[in-house]
């Protein structure tokens, strides 16, 4: 606990000196982080982040997994059949028909209310966890402070660590809760940042929780609504909602694959 205090009080007295900065330097190796994290911290509490995220922040470390994850993502790379081979696409389809019809009035209800289809929702949550199977073993707020300081996307991932920090401001995550090696967090692996804007409490429990299964597919919905989604349009490529899937992953093969899945589903 002594060595925690210390390393937070350290952080709070170099926000003044920080402060002027306009940004956090980056950086490509696990030199210099600490020094990132200092100056980040100020970044952070200008944002609006407080003592919980900015505690979370100085404890954070160095994730050399997640730097070698980011730079061999091979998945990507692969042909349409190819990926879904790999992703196990008949099951995830065959699983998700029986999730479908064993929660037939969850799925009705979050489409009457966001307009997006079962398929679509158990699709991503197949793709993304094997239905909650396996969500991470990777410390969030290490791994997306990692990336807003590696040099290769920092401009993306800063505002997902600001995210993080103020998701343990709120009580929805702390330091040691774990996701996947990109910080994505829950059921459908949401990035923190999109977690902390399209979150939805589904169980009316006070709270939004992306490790309940009810809110983290409605905060799906709710995403995939507020990116565009038309209510009763198609989802296939070149049809108006796949933009909408374009949305939640940014790889060719995945929306594809999503589409291709969902459609079964549904089917």
């Amino acid at each position: 606990m002594k060595r925690i205090i210390t390393a937070v009080a350290f952080f709070m007295a170099t926000l003044t000196a920080a402060g002027s900065a306009h940004a956090a330097p980056c950086g490509n190796t696990s030199a210099g982080f600490n020094a990132w994290k200092a100056a980040f911290a100020a970044e952070a509490q200008r944002a609006g982040v407080g003592q919980r995220g900015l505690q979370a922040l100085a404890n954070s470390q160095y994730a050399s997994g997640t730097i070698k994850a980011d730079r061999n993502q091979k998945s990507f790379k692969y042909s349409l059949q190819k990926f879904m081979q790999v992703r196990g696409a008949p099951t995830i389809v065959a699983q998700g028909r029986k999730r479908k019809a064993q929660n037939a009035t969850f799925f009705n209800a979050l489409e009457r209310q966001y307009g997006v289809p079962a398929g679509v929702i158990i699709a991503i949550h197949g793709m993304e966890t094997g239905f909650g199977r396996f969500m991470g073993d990777s410390h969030i707020v290490s791994a997306i402070t990692t990336l807003a300081f590696d040099c290769r996307r920092s401009a993306f991932f800063v505002p997902h660590a600001i995210g993080a920090l103020k998701l343990v401001d709120m009580g929805a995550i702390d330091g040691n809760t774990k996701g996947a090696k990109h910080g994505e967090l829950g059921h459908t692996q949401f990035l923190p940042g999109n977690a902390l804007t399209y979150g939805i409490d589904a169980n009316g429990d006070g709270r939004v929780n992306f490790y309940s299964e009810a809110d983290a597919l409605a905060s799906t919905a709710n995403f995939l609504r507020q990116k565009g989604w038309r209510p009763g349009a198609g989802y296939q490529e070149g049809q108006p909602n796949f933009a909408a899937i374009k949305q939640w992953n940014a790889a060719g093969v995945y929306q594809k694959a999503i589409a291709i899945m969902a459609a079964q589903i549904d089917g």
